[in-house]
């Protein structure tokens, strides 16, 4: 569970802006730093996202890579225990397909549509 937890933060990082976040950089290339004591960077360049962050209080650090083609997006990285996880989401019409290993190791599957999730 804390896998597919690191999974999704990282995919609502990708979509969205942290409010308590600092950024520093263009559109493909930013620092960021926020009030959790993170910091990373985000690197796109076409349809791949880069990220790499570590956490100053912890010392821990962690990774993930995404590749979008058409209406589906690959995702992998290495949670900041060490471990990797993977992820597919895939979107068709109002209804989102999340597939993965999680960083324990664990499969899911989680179909998102206008309603939430299951």
């Amino acid at each position: 569970m804390k896998g597919l937890l690191s999974a999704a933060a990282i995919t609502l990082l990708l979509l969205s802006t942290t409010a308590n976040a600092i950024c520093t950089g263009s559109g493909s290339f930013k620092t960021c730093t926020d009030n959790q004591g993170n910091s990373y960077t985000i690197q796109k360049f076409g349809n791949q996202t880069y990220m790499t962050g570590n956490n100053s209080r912890t010392g821990s650090s962690w990774s993930s890579n995404s590749t979008t083609i058409g209406n589906t997006t690959f995702q992998q990285g290495r949670s900041a225990d060490g471990d990797s996880w993977n992820q597919t989401i895939q979107n068709i019409g109002n209804t989102q397909y999340r597939t993965g290993t999680d960083s324990n190791g664990n499969s899911f599957s989680t179909t998102c549509n206008q309603f939430g999730c299951n």
